[in-house]
């Protein structure tokens, strides 16, 4: 080195280059960012989804609100538009996360008269229900990308329902769609198809409203106002109140074949909650003074005598085969008012023991007790324990349920005087199969005997009683409801409620209750179109994912007229922020290819 020259900086080493001559920095290609840790994505994907979700779980409380006590049913058509709208083009994880955001908060409102037993069972419960929303949601967002989903949607909100009518361990019916529209120009729809018609009929036009809304939103955009757009949106719209006025073309039949004069007893108990039966035989007690009194009241002339009189389910808090004191005291009211009783009862079962039966027995002055109806469908965990060695041993409050109620293996068709009813035990209102197979054996009005006493004064009864108003619908029967608290009521043919009483006091209704022997369409194509409409829906996602699947092969695949997603800020966001950094990927691969060919260029040596 010379004096007076400043060394210069050595040169960085190379890679050594291929045959080809490409530097070892081109044959290394873009290095990739380090991928972020689960944790990271899983805050990342709670910050994308957290509107999307509060929005799910505000419309489940609203679907919530149209149940009673509150019992505004157009609430569902809004919630069921937005739960479809929700989960349109998503994934199906990302439809079931939304699922059990809009099921676990419907159900815990919908079911908080269950807070008398625990809030955490209502917590669990809502839960374990709003599961089968989660599953509801993952299919809606995968057969959203079909032509006509909203057809679709309402199909599988009938498939949804008809999972959970039934599993597990016999189902909970409690909040299908129809139960919500007791009242609504759906109800009609009834006498056709059931409950799952008109769930089906709810579902379509909130499914179809949310057409209607998606419409609306992309002719916001210039480009997308359209002949096609304004004729998807407004044929949606028209196909929505069609579906909604369908229901007023039904003809409900009410004409009676004749009637029959009742009285509904309704004795009261000593408390509402978990022990409102309060010392032996006063809940009988209370039933008998009011049979009593009512049959003074005939004597003095006040009362028009009934041809029978209905008290309700557990009228009788012992077993009056067993307790001699409790059948003498059923005889004594029996006897004084003269005409056959339908008396609400617990019997050891006769063989089986440990067991007990929730029976409807008929009572008559002359011959005593006679025929009876045994409940069908006990309710598990409130009526049996499934499982209860092992579970009552890690849950100690199912101890509080002693002995297993047994089922019966019958319809309960009861000639009670001169009327040939049909009794139906409580919950078994909800449930489609029995109220129809009862009908159809030849019941010619509806007996509902029910003991709401544990959920008095928190909407359970009044939820119970709605139902009550489908199923006369349903089948063109009146139903008497008879409860020991309340709420007891007389439902005419076609839905309407003619009396009822107050929560929690001694009352006694009477009535001239219409008997009818016609039956319905709906009872002559019993649960067919459920299994239809549930079968549609399962083929609309084997749909689906055969042509997700095309999409994966490559293959290619047309998108669906009236497929594409709505103009959306947010994915309009993504899509440029998506070119953008496509397009820094190829300016950077850019910049690579020059910085290598200037350094091929330069000589040996003078790199720097």
């Amino acid at each position: 080195m010379a004096d007076g020259q400043e060394a210069a900086p050595a040169a960085p080493r190379r890679a050594p280059d291929d045959e080809s001559g490409a530097p070892a920095e081109a044959r290394k290609g873009p290095t990739a960012p380090p991928r972020p840790g689960r944790m990271r994505r899983l805050l990342a994907l709670g910050r994308r989804e957290a509107p999307r979700t509060a929005l799910a779980a505000l419309a489940g409380v609203a679907l919530a609100l149209a149940f009673p006590p509150t019992g505004l049913w157009p609430l569902s058509l809004v919630a069921v538009a937005a739960f479809s709208l929700l989960t349109r083009g998503r994934s199906a994880r990302q439809g079931a996360w939304l699922g059990l955001a809009f099921g676990w908060p419907f159900f815990i409102v919908l079911l908080k008269w269950l807070h008398v037993v625990g809030w955490d069972v209502v917590v669990g419960l809502a839960f374990l229900q709003g599961l089968f929303l989660a599953l509801l949601g993952a299919v809606l967002a995968v057969t959203s990308r079909l032509p006509v989903w909203p057809l679709w949607g309402a199909c599988l909100w009938v498939c949804e329902e008809f999972l959970r009518d039934r599993l597990p361990f016999g189902g909970f019916p409690w909040g299908r769609l129809a139960f919500a529209n007791t009242g609504s120009p759906f109800t009609p729809l009834a006498a056709l198809g059931g409950a799952p018609l008109v769930t089906f009929a709810v579902a379509l036009t909130g499914t179809l409203l949310a057409a209607t809304a998606l419409m609306a939103w992309r002719l916001r955009a210039e480009a997308a106002r359209t002949a096609r757009t304004y004729g998807t949106g407004l044929a949606a719209l028209l196909a929505a109140a069609a579906v909604m006025a369908a229901g007023y073309a039904v003809p409900v039949p009410t004409k009676a074949a004749d009637n029959v004069r009742i009285a509904v007893v309704q004795g009261n108990v000593q408390q509402p909650g978990m022990d409102f039966l309060g010392r032996p035989m006063k809940i009988l007690n209370n039933h008998v003074k009011a049979t009593l009194d009512l049959a003074e009241r005939v004597k003095q002339g006040k009362e028009q005598k009934p041809d029978l009189v209905i008290w309700p389910e557990n009228a009788s808090d012992l077993d009056p085969f067993k307790w001699p004191e409790a059948g003498d005291r059923i005889d004594k009211a029996v006897k004084a008012i003269g005409v056959p009783v339908l008396v609400g009862a617990l019997v050891d079962h006769p063989t089986k023991k440990g067991y007990v039966e929730n029976q409807g027995i008929v009572w008559d002055p002359k011959k005593g007790a006679g025929a009876t109806y045994t409940k069908q469908h006990p309710v598990p965990f409130g009526e049996y324990v499934p499982f209860r060695d092992q579970l009552s041993k890690v849950i100690t409050r199912l101890q509080r349920v002693p002995r297993d109620f047994y089922p019966g293996d019958h319809t309960g068709v009861l000639q009670t005087g001169p009327a040939r009813l049909g009794d139906v035990i409580c919950f078994e209102v909800a449930y489609d199969e029995i109220p129809r197979d009862t009908v159809n054996d030849g019941a010619r009005a509806l007996v509902v005997q029910t003991n709401n006493a544990t959920y008095g004064n928190t909407g359970q009864p009044e939820q119970q009683l709605v139902m009550s108003k489908l199923r006369a619908v349903e089948h063109g029967r009146a139903v008497v409801t008879a409860a020991p608290s309340g709420i007891s009521a007389v439902v005419a043919p076609d839905g309407t409620i003619q009396q009822r009483t107050e929560e929690f006091t001694q009352d006694v209704i009477t009535s001239d209750l219409p008997l009818r022997d016609e039956i319905t369409l709906a009872d002559r194509v019993g649960a067919a179109p459920e299994w239809v409409i549930a079968i549609v829906g399962v083929l609309s996602c084997a749909a689906a994912w055969i042509l997700g699947r095309r999409r994966r092969d490559g293959r290619p695949a047309q998108p669906a007229p009236g497929t594409q997603d709505a103009p959306n800020p947010q994915n309009a966001g993504k899509k440029q922020v998506a070119g953008e950094q496509e397009q820094t990927r190829g300016t950077g691969q850019t910049r690579t290819t020059t910085r290598q060919q200037e350094r091929q260029a330069r000589p040996e040596g003078h790199e720097q």
